[in-house]
């Protein structure tokens, strides 16, 4: 190997680190040690993982040489082997690696548990899908790397990306604290309720600006592609598989907030109740669809989830011609909440947090009185600026991460 065989990896590289913009930041970049030699990065498609990788490399590195971003499902990698590229740059002095996509290599986990043992002055940082199950891979990375999770676009950051205000995340306990002088002094600044109500229908993936006026219609490729390509890429599952799983996802994008019989289900997809389970486990794992249950979700484990969501509010537009506003309101609810605490299946109200905190979700017009002695409940309200004692606005709760 020389640097001509590795110039179309460089080009692209050096391509997509010009095109790079530093104006906007996802939450999780200040959240991650860079000085840890193994970090990894999953999350859905589309949330913005390439792009976080390469803003820290662009505004890290002097020397963009010294590093090499590369993407995994690059065609370069059909006639080449990552392991002869690691050693060629390891001995050329490069000495941080950025790899993307790293679940479309088949040995991923072997090969980076090898390079982190084999060169030990190098770093290396990678992303993948938010199906893989980084933390029980055979390789056994739990003892080696800092693992990190990226959502979607919360409320808040996305309030920050449209140029309309920066606010400071929130804590669940100062939100259900502090909630009035929080909502009171954005509320001031801000035509929150209009911008909250964009949010939900083109706001939680940030290519949402470049897609324009066919965003929807992005987000249902991206969903098919998920299903198709990474799902595959990750789980030994047949073609047979992959159409079933397309038709239990729309199944339920015209059915959510869906309180599932699986065995029914199952009928409809000419299957059996384990197989269907395992299926639902795999959309929620890859972020299209959010399982409500009435323990922690344990995915070892599997038990019929007690209620069924689209995993965040724009995939119900692109998946479904109707869209339930109390729905869209629960969806975002479990989506923002879910991404910094456990959400399990009450016996009153509609969402547990952490054990101890019960949600009613709900329009402006609802009343405290269904869950008002039961301690610590809260009412999650649409369609208001502001709240007062347990009556808290809904859009608050988009400002957690």
């Amino acid at each position: 190997m020389d640097y001509s065989d590795i110039q179309p990896l460089m080009a692209a590289y050096h391509r997509r680190l010009a095109a790079t913009d530093l104006r906007f930041k996802r939450y999780l970049h200040n959240d991650i040690d860079w000085n840890v030699r193994l970090v990894g990065i999953k999350g859905a498609r589309g949330v913005g993982k390439t792009t976080m990788l390469l803003q820290h490399i662009k505004e890290t590195f002097g020397d963009i040489d010294q590093v090499l971003y590369v993407s995994l499902d690059n065609l370069w990698f059909s006639s080449h082997r990552l392991e002869k590229l690691v050693e060629f740059l390891y001995t050329r002095g490069v000495t941080h690696l950025y790899l993307d996509e790293v679940h479309k290599h088949k040995n991923w986990a072997t090969l980076l548990k090898n390079f982190y043992d084999d060169y030990p002055d190098l770093h290396i940082v990678y992303t993948g899908s938010a199906t893989l199950f980084i933390e029980n891979s055979v390789a056994d990375l739990s003892r080696r790397q800092s693992l990190h999770t990226l959502g979607g676009l919360s409320f808040r950051e996305y309030l920050e990306y449209e140029g309309v205000t920066k606010l400071q995340p929130l804590t669940m306990e100062e939100l259900l604290s502090n909630h009035v002088s929080y909502a009171m002094d954005v509320a001031k600044r801000v035509k929150v309720l209009k911008h909250f109500e964009d949010y939900l229908r083109r706001g939680y993936y940030p290519y949402y600006k470049e897609a324009g006026d066919n965003y929807l219609v992005r987000v249902s490729e991206v969903a098919r592609l998920v299903i198709e390509s990474d799902l595959p890429a990750v789980e030994d599952i047949t073609y047979s598989t992959t159409e079933k799983i397309k038709k239990l996802l729309m199944v339920i994008a015209e059915s959510v907030p869906l309180q599932p019989n699986i065995n029914k289900l199952a009928g409809q997809l000419e299957s059996t109740r384990d197989p269907t389970l395992k299926m639902l486990y795999l959309l929620d794992r890859a972020a299209l669809l959010w399982l409500l249950t009435d323990k922690a979700k344990d995915y070892k484990h599997l038990t019929g989830p007690k209620k069924i969501y689209l995993n965040n509010p724009n995939l119900m537009p692109a998946l479904s011609g109707h869209v339930d506003e109390g729905t869209m309101r629960e969806t975002f609810f479990a989506n923002q909440v879910g991404a910094v605490a456990s959400l399990t299946m009450p016996k009153q109200g509609d969402f547990l947090v952490d054990g101890k905190y019960l949600f009613e979700v709900s329009g402006s017009g609802k009343r405290y009185t269904q869950i008002a002695n039961i301690p610590d409940s809260y009412l999650a309200v649409d369609d208001i600026e502001t709240g007062y004692g347990n009556r808290i606005p809904l859009w608050l709760f988009g400002c957690l991460y």
